[in-house]
């Protein structure tokens, strides 16, 4: 019996819905599905490509800068305001805008320049532009003086950690400076700032850098040849055997194994023996002691010059000439006279002056005053001088100057004018107030200072004796320490010296 129409249009519709789900577009006012789905999809693949190839460069006009210098490592500036480092490639806004590449110990290059844009695939190949500046200087060296300053300053931030990296400041000023620093006519000064530098070379980072300064000094600034390596070597043995504290100094930076080496090497052990040696030698002439007098109100003692033996990491032997010391550090009536005169070290006057008192110092000795203001005091004091010392000064202390004062106190060898008696010095130098002296802090002070700069901008001064808080065994003639010379501190105060002006440098120096 044949299947009727209605029953072929049953199966027909079951077939269709096994193979799935058919769906037909409607037209849309009238348009056909095929023609509008064609203008959707073009829509699409359009906004597609706007935003990958000409969005970027409407919406972030610019080039691509490459910016580099000779030497390298200067910073780059645009419209003042710092954004790369040399060489470096970075994105510059379009329009014309400033440019400057600074180092420090160079002149700066500076130049305007217009930046370009583009609208289209500026993503993927924007314009390109490339800065290059040929840095000069007068004086070529600062760059490496710059250099070691910033080496000092790191030096009082102990060695660097997984936290934090100390930067090379020295090699890469010792790069900067160039062949300048290996021309013969400039080579004793190169030598001078690095062996100056050493006095700060207190960590490993340290040493290593220190090092790679003298081979990169050594080679103009460039990777150094074998020539180059050995001269280096030999240079830096020579200056090693000459100075005794090498050895101490060596075995405390060097890591094992080599530390234990230099420790049970016959360089070692001598050196040593002749630092006990001079430790144990005392002072050695002058040493005497006159009643001094009054000036401006403080009691002054002579004290007649001589030998030490200096303490610290590494003793050795110092001279000293005349001078003058006051009998106690600085009191609060003296302090108060200068402010009357100079107020603008006075309480009121600016980050460098005086802040009042501490309830728990010495009541007679004015604390919080800064190496700035105690200078100043004393130039102020060799105003006041009577006309017979026409040829002294008014001044912070030596360390070398304080030490000798402090060991003769002690009855360290002191003897008197009066019959030859060993009689200590009558001064109380030790646990009153920390007291400011003249020189520049170095860490490493047995090594010889060579580069004046250094103590000139040094960025700590020293301060010497321990004060009224310190422990008996934090205190004493040999204890020193270092602040930043604008330092207030309730802790620190100073005594001032009177000795022979020093030779001006037209005179022979010092």
């Amino acid at each position: 019996m044949g299947k009727t129409k209605r029953e072929d249009r049953n199966a027909e519709a079951r077939a269709k819905d096994q193979d799935g789900d058919e769906v037909k577009l409607k037209p849309v006012f009238g348009i056909r599905p095929g023609v509008y789905l064609a203008y959707i999809y073009s829509l699409a693949i359009f906004l597609v490509l706007f935003f990958i190839l000409v969005y970027p460069g409407l919406a972030r006009p610019g080039s691509r800068a490459s910016f580099d210098s000779e030497p390298r490592g200067a910073a780059v500036r645009i419209d003042g305001v710092y954004l790369a480092t040399t060489p470096d490639t970075v994105f510059i806004p379009r329009g014309t805008r400033s440019v400057e590449i600074v180092l420090p110990g160079f002149s700066p290059y500076k130049t305007e320049y217009t930046f370009p844009a583009q609208v289209f695939a500026s993503r993927f190949s924007p314009p390109r532009v490339s800065i290059r500046g040929e840095l000069a200087a007068d004086d070529p060296l600062e760059a490496l003086r710059i250099g070691a300053r910033e080496a000092a300053e790191w030096s009082f931030a102990g060695e660097p950690g997984a936290v934090w990296q100390a930067p090379l400041s020295l090699s890469e000023a010792a790069y900067r400076a160039g062949p300048a620093s290996a021309d013969p006519a400039a080579h004793a000064e190169t030598e001078n700032i690095l062996a100056s530098s050493l006095r700060y070379t207190v960590t490993r980072a340290g040493l290593r850098d220190l090092i790679r300064a003298e081979f990169l000094a050594e080679n103009g600034g460039l990777s150094p040849s074998p020539i180059t390596l050995v001269r280096s070597a030999r240079e830096a043995l020579a200056f090693l055997s000459d100075n005794p504290g090498s050895a101490a100094w060596l075995a405390a930076l060097l890591p094992e194994p080599a530390s234990s080496a230099l420790r049970q090497s016959a360089w070692y052990r001598e050196t040593l023996a002749a630092a006990a040696e001079i430790a144990e030698s005392g002072e050695s002439g002058g040493g005497g002691f006159g009643p001094g007098g009054e000036i401006a109100g403080i009691a002054f003692l002579d004290v007649r010059g001589g030998e030490f033996a200096a303490g610290g990491i590494f003793p050795r032997r110092l001279a000293v000439g005349d001078f003058r010391i006051a009998r106690s550090e600085l009191g609060r009536a003296s302090w108060e006279a200068f402010v009357r005169e100079a107020p603008e070290w006075g309480e009121s006057g600016g980050e460098d002056s005086y802040e009042g008192d501490y309830t728990g110092g010495p009541r007679e000795s004015a604390g919080n005053i800064s190496y700035y203001a105690a200078a100043a005091y004393c130039e102020w004091l060799s105003g006041r001088l009577p006309p017979e010392m026409a040829g002294w000064e008014a001044r912070l202390p030596t360390e070398a100057e304080w030490e000798y004062a402090a060991r003769l106190a002690n009855g360290a060898g002191a003897s008197g004018q009066e019959g030859g008696s060993r009689t200590p010095l009558p001064l109380d130098m030790i646990g009153g107030l920390w007291e400011w002296c003249a020189d520049a802090y170095a860490p490493l002070d047995f090594f010889p200072e060579k580069a004046e700069y250094l103590r000139e901008d040094a960025p700590e001064r020293s301060v010497r004796g321990g004060a009224w808080i310190n422990s008996a065994d934090q205190a004493g003639a040999a204890t020193r320490a270092s602040l930043p010379p604008d330092t207030r501190s309730p802790f620190v105060g100073f005594r001032p010296v009177i000795a022979p002006k020093a030779p001006s440098p037209e005179g022979g120096g010092r």
